[in-house]
């Protein structure tokens, strides 16, 4: 019997091409990018209002537009669920790749 092993990723750079290739499906992709400006722009008025009860939105608008691209349009597991911290760098720098044109709409 042949166990799988699982990739580890050691740094953010090696992880990030996984991270890429987990998003390959462009409504995926414009589903986190709309998620991840709905959350700037929250924190945009959080700053300029005092409203901080709006903090707690910031999960389930950012994370539920993700999810939704993965479980309906990618048909994965986010990466989210096994490598949390740079699932979110990720997000951020893809989000920026998409403005800058490195990374596909």
């Amino acid at each position: 019997m042949t166990i799988a092993t699982e990739q580890r990723y050691t740094s953010f750079a090696e992880f990030y091409p996984y991270y890429l290739q987990e998003h390959s499906n462009s409504t995926c992709r414009r589903l986190h990018f709309a998620g991840t400006t709905l959350v700037l722009m929250i924190i945009a008025y959080v700053v300029a209002t005092g409203t901080f009860a709006l903090l707690f939105t910031l999960p389930l608008v950012g994370y539920g537009f993700a999810w939704v691209g993965h479980f309906f349009f990618e048909h994965n597991k986010p990466a989210t669920f096994r490598y949390p911290r740079w699932s979110l760098m990720g997000d951020f720098v893809m989000f920026k790749d998409m403005l800058t044109g490195r990374v596909p709409f």
